[in-house]
């Protein structure tokens, strides 16, 4: 092995020439990845009304959101290997166009039926653009190039937490909940354009795999049997598993236990997720001077700090709720570190099956989250501790995880 501790792509991997991605090219690449974010929160302000115009239950709607999210992990999985076959163009432009019909298909659900199963469709293609993005950029560089274009990508698309509730409240009083489907329809087609017009074909032909189902369970085998990768991989999606904690309960230890009120909740949301921002772009002037792999230690453990701190605080002091709304401050800023890092990490280690790579990635991130989201609503709106508690498993695992990476390396 290797005595570098620090080497990004493992010697069978060449590494791609560095070559520039232009602004509207990244930015296009960024949308691509906001999807997500977008999708979900410019739609929660209108849930109940949903539940009125299709008489139906608040469960029911509900599903709307669980759907969403598998059909985003199932999208990210099924054409994350395709990629590595059809080139990363195509799947691009197909996706997109289907993005669009399921978006329409949204805002005119005539029944909850229909509205679940066009919302697991607007998933599964909204994964789409979310892997192939990851994908692109893995093509084209590599190293601290890589590290600082993730991190740049992450300044962009933590902006749509911020953004999409805001704006979601905003628009669904005039135009109620289909109008908001609409406007999600006309940022794919915003998005279509922007892939027809800035994003190049990325895979050369002589590094595509066969589209064969043989050949992609090897390379998703391939993937998985590379330790480093999937090292960083667990310390990432792990990790996010604690950011997706603070997510799913924060409403409810702001709100209902800490008593803010909702217009407050919006504001201390809208801090925290700006905290991703500033962390990433730290992480970018950062990039260059240290290695990602020491930045990416940083942050995991910056994370593990603030698991252990988060755990006491809830035990010994629950109703210190300023010093719980730093360490939510501190949590979330600490993805700003990790993210951007791990990913470029991760890719670096299975260049030549970055679409599989970013697949196994992105499904790991999503089915986490959905693991942790029940977690900590085992303590209602009375306790903080369930939170706390899921907080700190997830950054000792994440921790964990990274340890991996440094043994492998030796």
């Amino acid at each position: 092995m290797p005595s570098d501790p620090v080497r990004v792509t493992p010697p069978r991997d060449e590494a791609p020439p560095q070559r520039s991605i232009p602004v509207p090219m990244l930015l296009s690449l960024a949308l691509l990845s906001a999807i997500a974010p977008l999708a979900t929160d410019m739609y929660l302000p209108g849930l109940p009304r949903v539940v009125d115009d299709l008489h139906t239950s608040p469960s029911s709607v509900q599903l709307t959101l669980t759907t969403f999210m598998l059909g985003l992990a199932a999208g990210q999985l099924l054409v994350g290997p395709l990629s590595d076959g059809l080139g990363r163009r195509r799947p691009l432009l197909v996706g997109t166009v289907l993005l669009t019909l399921a978006g329409l298909g949204c805002a005119l659900a005539p029944s909850i039926a229909v509205l679940v199963v066009v919302r697991f469709l607007q998933g599964l293609t909204g994964g789409i653009g979310v892997v192939v993005a990851r994908a692109v950029i893995a093509d084209r560089t590599s190293g601290d190039q890589a590290a600082r274009l993730f991190s740049v990508m992450m300044i962009i698309t933590s902006a749509a937490p911020v953004v999409a509730p805001l704006l979601g409240g905003a628009l669904v009083g005039p135009i109620g909940w289909r109008g908001v489907f609409y406007v999600l329809t006309g940022l794919a087609l915003v998005m279509l354009f922007a892939v027809a017009r800035f994003v190049p074909e990325t895979l050369p032909a002589d590094r595509r795999h066969p589209v064969e189902a043989r050949v992609i369970a090897g390379n998703i085998a391939a993937v998985l049997g590379d330790r480093r990768y999937l090292g960083y991989t667990l310390s990432f999606g792990i990790g996010f598993g604690a950011m997706f904690a603070y997510i799913s309960a924060s409403p409810f230890v702001i709100q209902d236990i800490m008593g803010f009120s909702p217009g407050m909740y919006s504001v201390l949301f809208a801090i925290n997720a700006l905290g991703i921002g500033i962390a990433g772009w730290v992480n970018t002037r950062l990039v260059g001077r240290l290695h990602p792999r020491r930045l990416l230690a940083i942050g995991v453990g910056a994370l593990l700090t603030v698991g252990v701190a988060m755990l006491v605080v809830a035990l010994v002091a629950p109703d210190v709720h300023w010093l719980l709304l730093v360490l939510m401050f501190c949590l979330t800023s600490t993805f700003g570190l990790t993210a951007g890092n791990a990913t470029a990490l991760a890719l670096g280690e299975v260049r030549e099956r970055a679409g599989t790579g970013s697949a196994v990635l992105g499904t790991l991130q999503f089915t986490v989250g959905a693991i942790v989201s029940p977690l900590v609503g085992i303590g209602g709106s009375t306790s903080v501790v369930p939170m706390a508690l899921t907080v700190f498993v997830c950054t000792v695992l994440s921790a964990a995880a990274f340890a991996t990476t440094v043994r492998s390396a030796h």
